[in-house]
């Protein structure tokens, strides 16, 4: 069918893992690959899942605290590059870029931090910026890239990986997108609320 494609390879950057479990054991059974960082990747390891260092593939580690750690040119492209332009196929190629099919996202808990009365500083390490850009690159790619925007989605992936295996079709992914939108549009907004204050 046109427009389907196969997940093989998935980046999980996640806040909150509970309900990541079940969606874990299923992408697993499928045969996808997981490529992860920090306390994600360490959670992803100790269900006994092989899981890939963003840092092996960026060979730079998590630097600035954590601050940044996913914002590299090999995750970026690997999630941005069109698969159908050859251009994008050469370059990477060239620069040893990896296909990213999944990008499984949670964002740092913005409105829970100031709503719990953090400090200024707590509440300012609470923006997520690795995360929302992950989220905004898997969405405009949802031609060829699956993006789940939160743990409320972990739920709708599922059922999409029980009834037709680790395959989507372009429906899919544009639903995916637009849920992905619609969190980054809440999450900006939240934030902007905050410093309008």
């Amino acid at each position: 069918m046109a427009g389907t494609k196969k997940i093989k390879t998935a980046l999980i950057s996640v806040f909150h893992k509970d309900g990541l479990d079940e969606l874990l054991k299923k992408l697993d059974e499928e045969g996808v690959k997981f490529l992860s960082t920090g306390g994600t990747q360490k959670f992803i390891e100790s269900l006994g899942y092989k899981c890939e260092k963003v840092e092996d593939v960026t060979t730079y580690p998590s630097i600035l605290g954590g601050r940044v750690k996913t914002l590299h040119p090999k995750i970026f492209g690997g999630i941005l590059a069109r698969r159908d332009n050859e251009g994008d196929k050469a370059q990477m190629a060239e620069y040893e870029i990896p296909e990213i099919d999944l990008v499984i996202v949670d964002l740092y808990p913005f409105e829970d931090t100031v709503a719990s009365g953090a400090s200024e500083a707590d509440i300012i390490e609470k923006i997520d910026i690795g995360g929302i850009s992950l989220i905004r690159a898997g969405a405009k790619n949802f031609k060829d890239v699956v993006i789940v925007p939160s743990k409320a989605e972990y739920g709708v992936l599922l059922d999409i990986l029980n009834k037709k295996g680790a395959e989507t079709d372009i429906e899919d992914r544009r639903m995916f997108a637009t849920r992905a939108f619609g969190v980054s549009s809440h999450y900006d907004t939240a934030i902007h609320g905050w410093f309008a204050k």
